[in-house]
């Protein structure tokens, strides 16, 4: 079955920051594959924007090496790419200052969606914003794109919002994160709102617990100095693993609107139960085997003193009838064995075995893969085939979407399509300020706790599984992380 490509009406998409390496390695070369497939048209602008002083014919020119650099190769032809820069503009424009804005003005169309995308440092959000308001360039229905963080903590975030809002209203404002975009998380909601099958079993009567799991192989080089500042929890759990436990636990909501999805993650959030220190494990990686100079953290933090988190786990709480006495344990962390993210349910044991000396079993494990190979698996257990009587054994049920779904063709980037709701003013993948806030309010009060007792994260070697406290973090309730790269 191939995806049906549905059009977008013409637009503007102005790109801020459009030479840095977001735009390089993931705007610009889903844009391209959007365009490529027929989503847009010639009647569509892409306008570059940033301070270096470039010619329109020099922007496309690294455009064209961005996409061949970093785009997915699927029978791209030079005419493609040709037709695709032919698309593009350039403005130079000072942020902070007057320069630019009026010959960057004058290179839109009032008859076109005017789309804003900041792909710049948060330091610059409400100044861009001022501007594009300040000088007309931003209209009632224009539409203005951040990427995170959104804030450092609480009053930052309210700070940023309180600013944002002075020049566009909550339904202008898109704040990106890409977890959700992709399509095993999105599959989700799927697999929840429309199956009759899984819902009626989506509870703490029938599911012992949740583990949420994001693990990179790969270490903090080249952007040390950003996440000694930030640290695991507010780079990875405040945000992603945030959406994807609100996506795992929330309410249906009455209808697949924005404002009805949003409202249902705001829910979650606020049921959230405080986290104590001692339901909080945290690491750091010291490189193999103990640590070889240069490949620990702090060596790549360039900080030989730095507290900070480069993991953590943490065994959450919802505070609601549907999921009372249902751990969810999230954990996250760099340089571990393989890179994976999913989100794994574990139902409960049967009521009773009546396969004595057969083999033991277990409730069943539905398996979200976002990364790699997206997919679902949901592990059963079944008779061992053969003769002999009857012997138990675990089987899955599997569907990696490249293996069922063939025809659908390259798998959308997860840019692709948050780039394309905007166009098309759809909200619901992207995150409210009122749940920015109350993320940031539930997770405050975890960092200021470990802060207060001054305790350093645990060293890990580089390619493990991470600390031994995530372990004992979990072993203590008598249940087992699933194996990383299992």
């Amino acid at each position: 079955m191939v995806s049906r490509v549905i059009p977008v009406e013409p637009f503007d998409l102005v790109l801020f920051g459009a030479t840095g390496d977001l735009a390089r390695r993931k705007i610009l070369p889903a844009l391209f594959h959007r365009f490529q497939i027929g989503q847009f048209n010639t009647e569509c602008r892409i306008i570059g924007s940033s301070r270096s002083e470039l010619t329109a014919e020099e922007f496309r020119s690294q455009t064209a090496d961005a996409i061949r650099e970093f785009g997915q190769d699927v029978g791209t032809t030079p005419e493609e790419i040709a037709a695709f820069t032919a698309l593009l503009d350039y403005a130079a424009v000072d942020a902070r200052g007057d320069a630019g804005w009026e010959e960057f003005q004058a290179k839109l169309r009032d008859d076109a969606v005017r789309a804003f995308y900041l792909s710049v440092g948060p330091s610059l959000f409400t100044d861009i914003a001022r501007r594009l308001s300040q000088t007309g360039i931003a209209t009632p229905q224009s539409r203005i794109v951040l990427e995170k963080p959104f804030g450092h903590d609480l009053a930052s975030a309210q700070a940023l919002n309180a600013a944002l809002r002075e020049h566009f209203e909550e339904r202008q404002i898109y704040r990106i994160d890409h977890y959700l975009g992709k399509e095993t998380v999105q599959n989700l909601m799927a697999l929840r709102f429309a199956n009759s099958l899984f819902e009626p079993l989506w509870n703490s009567s029938h599911i012992d617990h949740v583990q949420i799991t994001v693990a990179e192989s790969i270490g903090v080089e080249g952007r040390g100095e950003y996440y000694d500042k930030s640290g695991a929890m507010r780079d990875m759990v405040q945000n992603h693993l945030m959406q994807l436990l609100c996506l795992t636990a929330m309410e249906p909501p009455a209808k697949f609107t924005p404002n009805a999805v949003r409202d249902e993650k705001v829910k979650v959030i606020e049921a959230l139960r405080p986290v104590p220190q001692s339901d909080i494990a945290r690491g750091q990686y010291r490189g193999t085997n103990g640590g070889k100079k240069g490949d620990s953290y702090r060596d790549h933090a360039g900080n030989a003193a730095s507290r900070t988190e480069s993991y953590i786990a943490l065994k959450v709480e919802v505070a609601n009838w549907r999921w009372a006495g249902t751990p969810f344990y999230l954990r996250t962390g760099k340089c571990l064995r393989e890179r994976v993210s999913e989100i794994a349910v574990y139902f409960r044991d049967p009521p009773h075995n009546i396969f004595e000396g057969s083999g033991t079993v277990h409730g069943n494990v539905l398996v979200i893969r976002l990364q790699p190979d997206e997919g679902i698996t949901l592990k059963t257990t079944i008779k061992d085939p053969g003769p002999g009587g009857m012997r138990l054994t675990g089987a899955n049920l599997d569907m990696t979407f490249a293996d069922e779904l063939p025809e659908s063709g390259r798998p959308q980037d997860a840019y692709e399509r948050l780039i394309m709701d905007v166009i098309r003013g759809n909200q619901t993948l992207f995150m409210r300020g009122d749940e920015v806030e109350a993320a940031w309010a539930w997770a405050d009060p975890i960092i200021a706790g470990w802060q207060e007792t001054g305790h350093p994260p645990q060293p890990y070697d580089s390619g493990g599984s991470g600390p031994d406290d995530s372990l004992l973090l979990i072993h203590r309730d008598g249940r087992r992380w699933r194996g990383i790269g299992t």
